[in-house]
C-alpha cells in the first residue's frame, strides 16, 4: 500500500508538467494562427504645443479604438512618433530618419505647412504618402506634390465667409495682421482677392515674426492705433495670438469701436487656450469649422480620460477639431493597410544603380506607396469630424460656425457656407445671393469694450493727427483761396468749394476734425498743376483734396472722387457780335439759294394755273385737288418755319458768336487760350490745335484782356474753360462775350479721396443731399452771384449755337410735292382736252355706210332757232309738220340739257336718254 502511494506521489508532478506543457503547446500554435503583420506609420508632431498635445493623444487613442473594432485584421499599424520641436530641419531630419531606419510607409504630420513644405518632398522621392491634418497653407495642394495628402481644409476656404462676414457689415477698408511663415503668408492672396471682389480696401499689412519681442509687438500695435482702420483680421498660430491679444488689451485697441476677426486656426481651439487670453480676446469674432458636438459628447468624456493618462503633469485640454481629424486620418491609414496587405512582401526597393552617395536623388522608393495612396484617396466614411472625404487629396468645404468671444468662453451667432451665405440658424431656406446684404441673418453681438453698437470700421485717431485737408488756390477766388494766419500759423481757407465740404462735414453721423493744409504755399498763385495737386492725396501727403478739382478717368488710376457738386462741360468763351442793323432782317431767316428757289416756284406754280384755265376756256375752271394739298402744306410749313427763325434771330442777335463751333475754331488758325494748370490743354492738343496758337492764362483778369485784344494782336479769338467758371465770367461780362458749346463732356468737379477711403461713401451721401436742396443755391448766390446788368447768369451761356438760315435743303420735300402736285394737274389736264378735241373730230366724220351714230347736241340756244337740214321735213301722216314736231322735242331736250342720239338699225330707229333710262319708240316708217 506504501508502495502505491509512493508512485502515485511520484507521479502526480508528471501528469503536472505535462499538462503544462501541453498547454504552453496549444497557446503557442493558436498564437501561430493568430499572428498579425506589423506595418510602420511615422508621425511628426510638435509635442510641446498646444495642438501637437491634442493630436498626440487622439492619434493614440484612433489606434486602439480601431483594432478594439476590428480584431480580426490581418494587419495592425506601428507608430513612430516624433517630436519636430517646432523646427522646420528638425521634421526634415526626423523624416528621413524614419524613411531610412524604419522603413515607414505613411508619414502622418508634419504639423505645421513649412514643415509639411520640405517632408512631402521627401514623400514624393520616397513615394510614400504623407498626410498632415494640420498644415493648411494652400500652396501646399499642387500637382508636383502629389503624394501629400491635406486631411484638413485649405485656408483659402474660409475667405469667402470672412468676406461675407465683413460685407454683411459694410466695413469698406480692413488691415489683415499675420505671422511671417508659410502659414501666416498663404492666405493673403485669396483673403485680398476675396475682399476686391466686394469692394473693400487693405491699406496697410501688418506682418508679425514668430521671434517678436512683447515691446515689437507692442510698437506695432502702436502704429495701427494712428491709422484710421479698426477692422483688423488675426491670422497666426495660437501661441503669438495669445500674445497679439494680450497686448492689444493693454494698449487700449480691445475697446469700443474696434473689429478683430479671427481666421479658423486660432478659432478651432479656442476652448483650450487660457481663461486669461480668451478673456482679453472678448468682442472678437471668430470663423470656426463646425462640428455638431452633440454627437461627440460620449468621445469626449473618454478623450479627457485618455488625455490624463497620457499627460498626467499637463493641466486638462478640451478636445478640438485637429484632435478629431489625427483621429480620422488613423483609421483612414489602418484602413487602407488593411487592404492592401503586406504578407511576403518588402517595404522598399532599392534604386536602380548602387551607389554609396547620400545624395536624395537615390532614394529607395516604396513598394506599397502608389498602392497606398489609391486606397487612401478613395476611403470615405463618417469619422468623428463629420464626412471623411480625400478624394481631392484634401477635405472639402462644409460649414462653418461664426462665433463672437464672450466671458471666458463664446457665444453662437450664425453660420456660413457656399451656397447659403450666413444663416442665424441652418436649417433656414438657402439664400440666392453668395453674400448678405445686412447682419439681419446674425444674432446679437457683444463688441469690444462690452459695446452692442455695430463700430463703423475706422475712425479719426484721437491721439493721433486730424484729418489733412489739402486746399489749392484756384483762378477764380470765388471757388477757393487761403492764407496763412500771421498769429496761429493756421491756414484758413474760403470759396464755394469751401462751403460745400464744411456743409457736407456738419452732415456726416459722426464728428470728423481737420486742418487745411496748403498745396504749393511759396508763391502767390500756385503755378503746380492740379494733376499734381491730387497726386499728392495718393502719396498720403492729404487724407483729401477738396476745391475746384475736375473729375476725369484718368486722375481716377490713383484716387476716388466724390459725387460731383457742380454742373460739367466744357465749352468756349467768344467775344459776342454787335447789334445788326434791323431794316432788311426779314430776308435773314432764308438763304439766297432758298429765296431763288421760291421765287421761280412761284413763277412756275402761276404759269400752271394760267395755262389750266386756258385749256378750260376759263369756263369752271376748278383746281385740282393734289396741287390744292401740296401748295396748302408748302406754305403752311414754309411760312411757319420763316416766321419761328425770324423770332429767332430777333431775339438772339444780342448772343451771336464771332465762331459758332470748335471745329470753326481750329481751321481758323486763331489763338486760343485755357487757364494755367488746367487739363484743357491736352484736351486742346487731342482735337489737333496747333500748339503754337495754344496759350495759358493765370486769371479772368488776364482772359479778359486777352479775350479784348483779338488773335490779331497778340490776344486769342476764344478761350476754352470749363462751364462753372464761364458762368462766373459771363455774369460779370456777358454783354460782350457769350458760350458756345458744351463741346466736351466732363464730370464736373468734386473732391479726391484716397483709393478705398472710408471716408467716400459719407461724404458723397452728404453732398447729394446738399444739391439736391436749397442749401446750394444760397451757397450759389453768396459766391457766384450775379453782377452788372447780367440778371441771370444762366441767361448769358443760354446759346449754344448761332439760328442758321434755312436753306434749299430744308424744304426740299416740299417743293418736290409742290412740284409734283402742279405737274401732275397741267399732264392731266392736258390729256383731257387732247381727249376731247380728238372725240369731237370723229363725230363730225360722215357716216359712209348709212348705219353709223350722230351724236346731236342740242343746247337750249339752239332749240331757240336753229334747225338741221332734217328738221326740215315733215313726218308723213300726221297733221303737224316734221318742222314742229322737231322744235317741241328740241325744246324738250334743251331745256334738260341732254344728248339725244339716233340709231338706224334693222329697219327701226329709238331714240334714248344718257341721262334718262327712258325710251321713247318711234314706227318703221317714220324718217327725221
Amino acid at each position: 500500500m506504501e508502495e502505491r502511494t509512493r508512485r502515485r506521489d511520484l507521479r502526480a508532478p508528471q501528469i503536472i508538467l505535462f499538462l503544462l506543457l501541453f498547454i504552453h503547446f496549444g497557446v503557442a500554435q493558436n498564437a501561430t494562427r493568430t499572428r498579425v503583420d506589423e506595418f510602420p506609420v511615422g508621425v511628426i508632431l510638435d509635442l510641446q504645443t498646444l495642438v501637437g498635445k491634442i493630436a498626440r493623444t487622439s492619434i493614440l487613442m484612433a489606434l486602439d479604438d480601431f483594432y478594439s473594432v476590428h480584431k480580426n485584421y490581418s494587419t495592425k499599424i506601428v507608430l513612430h512618433i516624433r517630436d519636430a520641436k517646432s523646427d522646420n530641419v528638425q521634421a526634415a531630419s526626423e523624416a528621413l530618419d524614419l524613411l531610412e531606419n524604419h522603413n515607414v510607409q505613411i508619414i502622418v504630420g508634419p504639423q505645421k505647412s513649412s514643415q509639411a513644405s520640405f517632408v512631402s518632398d521627401l514623400g514624393n522621392r520616397s513615394q510614400v504618402p504623407v498626410i498632415s491634418f494640420t498644415a493648411t497653407n494652400p500652396s501646399l495642394y499642387s500637382a508636383s506634390l502629389p503624394y501629400f495628402i491635406r486631411a484638413t481644409l485649405n485656408d483659402s476656404a474660409q475667405v469667402q465667409s470672412i468676406a461675407c462676414l465683413i460685407k454683411a457689415y459694410g466695413w469698406r477698408r480692413v488691415v489683415p495682421i499675420y505671422e511671417d511663415t508659410d502659414y501666416g503668408r498663404g492666405i493673403i492672396p485669396y483673403l485680398i482677392d476675396a475682399l476686391e471682389e466686394i469692394d473693400t480696401r487693405v491699406p496697410y499689412r501688418s506682418v508679425i515674426p514668430l521671434s517678436a519681442t512683447s515691446e515689437e509687438i507692442s510698437q506695432e500695435l502702436y502704429k495701427l492705433m494712428t491709422m484710421q482702420t479698426r477692422v483688423f483680421i488675426v491670422h497666426m498660430s495660437s501661441t503669438l495670438a495669445a500674445s497679439i491679444f494680450s497686448k492689444a488689451k493693454e494698449v487700449g485697441m480691445m475697446s469700443k469701436g474696434f473689429v478683430w476677426i479671427m481666421t479658423n486656426g486660432i478659432t478651432n481651439i479656442i476652448d483650450s487656450m487660457n481663461t486669461s487670453v480668451v478673456e482679453a480676446m472678448n468682442g472678437a469674432l471668430g470663423i470656426q469649422f463646425y462640428v455638431n458636438k452633440s454627437e461627440l459628447d460620449r468621445f469626449t468624456i473618454g478623450w479627457n480620460r485618455r488625455f490624463q493618462i497620457d499627460n498626467p503633469n499637463e493641466p486638462p485640454l478640451k478636445l478640438s477639431i485637429f484632435g478629431l481629424w489625427g483621429y480620422d486620418t488613423i483609421w483612414a491609414v489602418a484602413e487602407a493597410v488593411e487592404k492592401v496587405g503586406v504578407k511576403n512582401r518588402t517595404l522598399f526597393k532599392k534604386p536602380s544603380v548602387a551607389t554609396n552617395s547620400a545624395s536624395l536623388e537615390i532614394m529607395e522608393t516604396s513598394v506599397f506607396g502608389p498602392e497606398l495612396l489609391k486606397v487612401i484617396l478613395k476611403n470615405k466614411f463618417r469619422g468623428k469630424s463629420g464626412y471623411f472625404d480625400l478624394s481631392d487629396r484634401q477635405l472639402q468645404v462644409s460649414t462653418f460656425r461664426i462665433i463672437n468671444v464672450f466671458g471666458k468662453g463664446w457665444n453662437n451667432i450664425g453660420f456660413w457656407n457656399e451656397e447659403s451665405g450666413i444663416l442665424q440658424q441652418l436649417n433656414l431656406g438657402k439664400s440666392k445671393t453668395k453674400y448678405a446684404s445686412s447682419v439681419s441673418g446674425l444674432n446679437l453681438v457683444t463688441w469690444p469694450g462690452n459695446s452692442t453698437e455695430t463700430p463703423k470700421g475706422w475712425e479719426i485717431p484721437g491721439s493721433g493727427k486730424k484729418l489733412q485737408v489739402g486746399v489749392h488756390k484756384s483762378a477764380y477766388k470765388e471757388y477757393m483761396t487761403n492764407e496763412r494766419d500771421p498769429i496761429t500759423g493756421a491756414i484758413k481757407a474760403s470759396g464755394f468749394s469751401i462751403d460745400i465740404f464744411e456743409e457736407a462735414v456738419k452732415r456726416l453721423p459722426y464728428a470728423l476734425p481737420y486742418e487745411y493744409v496748403a498745396f504749393d504755399t511759396s508763391r502767390d498763385t500756385s503755378s503746380g498743376t492740379y494733376d499734381d495737386f491730387v497726386r499728392e492725396v495718393s502719396l498720403k501727403k492729404y487724407d483729401v483734396a477738396i476745391g475746384d478739382i475736375t473729375i476725369r478717368y484718368s486722375r481716377m488710376a490713383y484716387v476716388d472722387f466724390t459725387v460731383p457738386y457742380t454742373e460739367s462741360g466744357v465749352a468756349m468763351i467768344v467775344p459776342a457780335k454787335g447789334s445788326a442793323n434791323k431794316t432788311w432782317i426779314f430776308l435773314q431767316p432764308l438763304s439766297r439759294d432758298l429765296w431763288l428757289a421760291t421765287i421761280l416756284m412761284f413763277v412756275y406754280t402761276g404759269s400752271i394755273v394760267w395755262l389750266l384755265e386756258l385749256l378750260g376756256n376759263k369756263k369752271d375752271v376748278r383746281e385740282p385737288i393734289p396741287r390744292k394739298i401740296g401748295i396748302m402744306i408748302f406754305f403752311s410749313l414754309f411760312g411757319d418755319s420763316y416766321t419761328a427763325n425770324l423770332a429767332t434771330m430777333l431775339t438772339v442777335e444780342q448772343l451771336k458768336p464771332t465762331i459758332n463751333s470748335i471745329d470753326e475754331l481750329r481751321k481758323s488758325g486763331v489763338n486760343v487760350g485755357y487757364r494755367n494748370g488746367s487739363f484743357v490743354r491736352n484736351l486742346l492738343e487731342d482735337l489737333n490745335f496747333n500748339t503754337s496758337k495754344i496759350k495759358a492764362y493765370d486769371t479772368p483778369d488776364d482772359f479778359y484782356s486777352a479775350l479784348s485784344k483779338g488773335s490779331k494782336n497778340g490776344g486769342i479769338a476764344a478761350f476754352v474753360h470749363e462751364v462753372p467758371y464761364i458762368k462766373l465770367f459771363l455774369a460779370k461780362h456777358c454783354k460782350e462775350y457769350t458760350m458756345v458749346g458744351p463741346f466736351y463732356k466732363t464730370a464736373g468737379l468734386g473732391y479726391a479721396f484716397p483709393k478705398g477711403s472710408p471716408l467716400l461713401g459719407d461724404m458723397s451721401k452728404a453732398i447729394l443731399n446738399i444739391t439736391e436742396g436749397n442749401t446750394i443755391m444760397q451757397i450759389e448766390k453768396k459766391w457766384i452771384g450775379y453782377q452788372n446788368d447780367c440778371k441771370s447768369a444762366d441767361s448769358a451761356v443760354s446759346y449754344v449755337s448761332d439760328p442758321e438760315k434755312l436753306s434749299i435743303d430744308n424744304f426740299k420735300g416740299l417743293f418736290i410735292l409742290n412740284g409734283i402736285a402742279s405737274t401732275s394737274s397741267l399732264i392731266i389736264a392736258v390729256i383731257i382736252y387732247l381727249y376731247e378735241k380728238n372725240k369731237s373730230m370723229i363725230k363730225m366724220q360722215p357716216d359712209q355706210n348709212g348705219d353709223g351714230l350722230e351724236e346731236i347736241n342740242k343746247p337750249q340756244e339752239q332749240s331757240e332757232g336753229s334747225t338741221t337740214e332734217e328738221n326740215n321735213q315733215s313726218e308723213p301722216g300726221t297733221g303737224q309738220s316734221g318742222q314742229q314736231q322737231e322744235e317741241t322735242e328740241g325744246n324738250e331736250i334743251g331745256n334738260r340739257n341732254i344728248q339725244t342720239r339716233s340709231v338706224k338699225r334693222s329697219g327701226s330707229i329709238f331714240l334714248w336718254r344718257e341721262r334718262n333710262t327712258k325710251v321713247a319708240p318711234i314706227s318703221s316708217s317714220s324718217r327725221f
